[in-house]
């Protein structure tokens, strides 16, 4: 079940925008009114008595925020290790930036962003993390000054340890744009004049790319390896909450038809996700889980460090990945 949530709930929604909230996250996006309060609270604790030194030890929760460009962007990339960061008692946010509002063949608009999102409130129930989507229009995100500082203010406001997002190397310019945007957020989250109504972070975050296929101009490299052998199946479930994805708009795209039955559609859609662990994958999974185990493991996700961010040494990471130990 999902933890309560400061700042978005699937109910209730407020809608928070820069002319009324200049001091919060300022692109429009649905928080819970039950949570606002909360929310509140969380803010002034983390104004003052966030740690100077921002150690992580092992009786803290680790803060990780996933930032996709379209609802189901973040599930599909990030969405096992998330299911384990939570089961852990540990927080996860996943973030949206863009409504998925043209994201299907036959409805749009402002009609298809209210289903999405209510898509994206059904997974998050079902990933057991927060779920948010920002207004910006899909097919349409722009790596602007903004959108950037929206950016920052999310990961400062979540307090996030781990930073997830896309690389630039993808055929979506929403894809490259996010991508952009979460890069040029690190570093910046430390800076204290940057985007000065939000306190600053006093130690750069994790930041980590997750997989892709895409070959030009270098292809992806899995610094740090996920077994998600044992949470695919939820894992599968979370991402069929969006129906208008992957048994609709993605099937129509490939010129294929989903299932209608949905213990069917369950099914369909794992064997649609999935993929052969690559040899690189393979040797990043033997390197943290031994060769033993690592040799068996059947799903996986992987993530690249960027340069931007903290650079961890082997144990830094398994301290930030509890799940390696």
């Amino acid at each position: 079940m999902k933890k309560n949530n400061p700042i978005l709930s699937r109910q209730n929604h407020l809608v928070i925008s820069r002319d009324i909230a200049e001091t919060s996250i300022t692109t429009k996006y649905h928080i819970s009114m039950k949570y606002l309060f909360a929310f509140i609270i969380f803010v002034f604790c983390y104004n003052n008595s966030y740690s100077q030194n921002n150690q992580i030890n092992r009786n803290d929760k680790i803060n990780v925020i996933v930032f996709g460009a379209h609802p189901d962007d973040a599930d599909s990339k990030a969405g096992g290790t998330a299911i384990q960061f939570a089961k852990m008692g540990h927080n996860v946010l996943f973030v949206s930036l863009t409504n998925g509002d043209a994201g299907h063949q036959s409805m749009g608009g402002g009609a298809l962003a209210k289903r999405r999102r209510a898509e994206a409130d059904e997974a998050g129930e079902r990933f057991g993390v927060s779920y948010i989507v920002l207004e910006n229009h899909d097919g349409e995100l722009m790596a602007t000054l903004d959108v950037r500082k929206d950016v920052i203010r999310l990961i400062r406001q979540w307090n996030a340890d781990i930073v997830i997002g896309h690389r630039q190397n993808d055929y979506h310019p929403d894809h490259r744009n996010a991508a952009i945007l979460v890069q040029d957020a690190a570093y910046m989250v430390i800076v204290p004049n940057v985007v000065s109504d939000t306190p600053s972070l006093k130690k750069n975050p994790l930041f980590l790319y997750a997989q892709d296929n895409f070959q030009k101009p270098y292809p992806f490299k899995p610094d740090i390896a996920i077994d998600i052998s044992d949470v695919i199946d939820q894992k599968i479930y979370a991402m069929a909450a969006h129906e208008s994805q992957y048994f609709e708009w993605l099937p129509w795209t490939n010129s294929t038809i989903a299932p209608t039955d949905k213990e069917e559609r369950i099914e369909w859609l794992k064997n649609s996700q999935k993929t052969s662990i690559t040899t690189p994958v393979r040797e990043s999974l033997t390197k943290w889980y031994g060769k033993g185990k690592g040799s068996t493991i059947t799903a996986a996700e992987s993530f690249e460090i960027c340069e931007y961010g903290k650079q961890p040494t082997e144990e830094e990471i398994k301290e930030l990945f509890p799940m390696l130990k």
